[in-house]
C-alpha cells in the first residue's frame, strides 16, 4: 500500500470493499452449499425410511419370533419416531459415525474408508487428464480458430460426446490390455503401497471418464478464447505489439477460464456417476459396488451411508470449484465505483 493509500482511508476504501465483496460471496456459496447438504441428508434418510426394510426379517431369517424382531429393532433404535431417528443419525454421521451393517456388524465408516479412496484417486486423475487433455485441445482449437486443427477438434469432441464412458472403457480395454497387453484390464492397487503400480491400474478407468468431460472442456474454452481474443483489450495489446500467443497466455486466459470451470462443476457428479458402470467393468473395489451389494441384501445403514457420503463429496467438490470460479471472474475483482468521492 502506497503513502496516499495509507494516509486517504478514501482511497483505501474501494479496495476494502472489493475484498469485503469477494467475501460476501464465498459465504454465500458456503451457507447454500451447508444448506444442499442438509437437504442431501433429508432426502437420503427418507429414501431409507421408505424402503421398509426390516433388518429383523433380513438378519434372522423366516425363523424370527416377534420377542426376536421387537429385541431387535430395539437395538437398532427402529422403534422410535422417524424424527428422533434422523436427528441421532445426522448427529451421528456429522461425527464420522455413520452406524452399523446389519449383516456384518462391520461399521459403515470403516466400509466407506476402503472403499472411498478407490473412487476419488480415479476420478481425481480422470478430472485432471480432462483439464489436461480438453485445456490443450481448447486452446489449441481457439489459436487455430477457423483452421485444420480446429475443426478436427470440433469434430472429435462432438464424436467423444456421443459415447458413455462404458463404451469407451472396453474399447480401451480391448486396445490396450487384450490385444497390445499394455496395461492390466481390471483391478486396483492402493496409491499408497505403489505409486507405479496404481497409474498402471487407474489409467483406463480414469481416461474412459475423462474423454467426455474433456470434450466439453475443449468445446467451452474454445469458444471462450475466442470471444476474449476479440476482446478490446486483447486487441490493443496486439496492437501494441505483443503476439497472439502471448496476449492469450498473458491476458485472456484467466478470464476466459470460468467458463471451462463450470464445465468441471458440472461434470464432477458425472465423474462419480459414471464411476458405477466403470467400477463394475474395471473391477474397482469402489463406493458404488459397495452401495450396490449393500441394496442387493437390504444393507440399509450402508446403503444411506455410502449415498450420504457421495452427495457430500459431489457438492464439497462442487463448492471448490464455485470458489475458484468467483476467484477468477473479474467482476468479483474490480474495485467498486467511487459514487463520486473525489
Amino acid at each position: 500500500m502506497s503513502v496516499a493509500q495509507a494516509t486517504n482511508p478514501v482511497v483505501a476504501r474501494p479496495a476494502a470493499d472489493a475484498v469485503g465483496s469477494w467475501v460476501r460471496r464465498i459465504l454465500n456459496l458456503v451457507a447454500i452449499t451447508a444448506a444442499v447438504l442438509l437437504l442431501a441428508s433429508v432426502i437420503t434418510f427418507a429414501l431409507g425410511a421408505m424402503a421398509k426394510t426390516n433388518p429383523a426379517a433380513a438378519v434372522l431369517g423366516e425363523t424370527a419370533t416377534e420377542a426376536d424382531i421387537a429385541r431387535l429393532d430395539h437395538q437398532f433404535g427402529l422403534d422410535r419416531p422417524l424424527v428422533v431417528q434422523y436427528a441421532d443419525w445426522l448427529g451421528s454421521a456429522v461425527q464420522g459415525d455413520l452406524g452399523v451393517s446389519w449383516f456384518t456388524t462391520v461399521p459403515v465408516s470403516d466400509s466407506i474408508a476402503q472403499a472411498l479412496p478407490v473412487d476419488l484417486s480415479i476420478a481425481l486423475l480422470a478430472i485432471v487428464l480432462a483439464i489436461l487433455i480438453g485445456g490443450a485441445a481448447g486452446i489449441g482449437a481457439a489459436l487455430s480458430n477457423g483452421g485444420i486443427f480446429d475443426r478436427t477438434v470440433t469434430i472429435v469432441c462432438s464424436l467423444l460426446g456421443t459415447l458413455p464412458p462404458f463404451v469407451i472403457g472396453m474399447a480401451l480395454i480391448v486396445v490396450f490390455a487384450v490385444k497390445a497387453e499394455l496395461l492390466p484390464a481390471g483391478g486396483y492397487v492402493p496409491i499408497q503401497e505403489n505409486p507405479a503400480e496404481w497409474l498402471r491400474f487407474a489409467i483406463l478407468p480414469s481416461f474412459a471418464l475423462s474423454l467426455d468431460v474433456a470434450a466439453s472442456i475443449a468445446r467451452q474454452l474454445r469458444t471462450s478464447l475466442v470471444g476474449a481474443l476479440r476482446e478490446n483489450y486483447a486487441i490493443g495489446a496486439q496492437m501494441r505489439g505483443f503476439g497472439r500467443r502471448r496476449v492469450l497466455f498473458g491476458h485472456v486466459l484467466r478470464n476466459a477460464a470460468a467458463p471451462a470451470l463450470a464445465v468441471i462443476g458440472l461434470a464432477i457428479p458425472l465423474v462419480i456417476g459414471g464411476a458405477v458402470m466403470t467400477e463394475k467393468l474395471f473391477g474397482l473395489p469402489g463406493i458404488a459396488q459397495l452401495a450396490l451389494q449393500a441394496s442387493e441384501k437390504g444393507d440399509v445403514p450402508v446403503v444411506l451411508g455410502t449415498l450420504l457420503v457421495t452427495a457430500v463429496v459431489v457438492v464439497l467438490a462442487s463448492l471448490v470449484v464455485n470458489v475458484a470460479q468467483t476467484a477468477l471472474d473479474p467482476a468479483s475483482r474490480r474495485e467498486p465505483a467511487k459514487g463520486g468521492l473525489a
